[in-house]
């Protein structure tokens, strides 16, 4: 098909709105809204391992597909960032106990898609979250619920506690 003045000047309009676009941010804003993730567990695991965070598996096994296993699997990277940056920070022992591994709450912010991390329970974070954070209130089961500087809510259910990470900081 010949190039004719019209195409052209189609062709100049569209690179034009495309150039447009990518300034303002408007293009790609799906993929640029979606958090960039470890692929495997080991990925996610060296980082926790090189930081001095441990984690434990009822099950003694990481695959995702079970609920018994403690799997980062697909686990945000700002997760992994965040549980670091708290380790740093109240220099706590920490052992992640529930990662994105089938059997917990589904929803946006859940486990399976990455947004979730579950720590042991222990008086050396007990008390950081407490004396540190916001407290927020209850949520629907009664676990307590504290909000962070940066903005992650940790809530306090039986054996653990349940963090959600919207950022990669305290």
């Amino acid at each position: 098909m010949p190039i004719t003045p019209l195409s052209r000047s189609l062709r100049a309009g569209f690179a034009v709105l495309s150039a447009a676009a990518v300034l303002t941010g408007t293009a790609a804003s799906a993929e640029a809204a979606a958090p960039a993730k470890y692929k495997t567990h080991a990925e996610a695991a060296a980082q926790l391992r090189k930081a001095g965070v441990n984690w434990s598996s009822s099950g003694g096994c990481s695959n995702r597909e079970r609920t018994d296993c403690t799997s980062f699997e697909k686990i945000n990277k700002a997760s992994i960032a965040g549980v670091i940056a708290f380790k740093k920070a109240t220099r706590c022992a920490i052992r992640v106990t529930g990662g994105t591994e089938r059997g917990h709450a589904a929803g946006t912010y859940s486990h399976y898609n990455g947004y979730k991390i579950d720590i042991a329970l222990n008086t050396c974070v007990n008390k950081y979250i407490a004396d540190r954070f916001r407290y927020a209130g209850k949520r629907g089961d009664g676990a307590l619920l504290y909000k962070s500087p940066g903005g992650n809510v940790y809530a306090r259910e039986g054996s653990h506690w349940d963090i959600t990470y919207y950022h990669g900081r305290v």
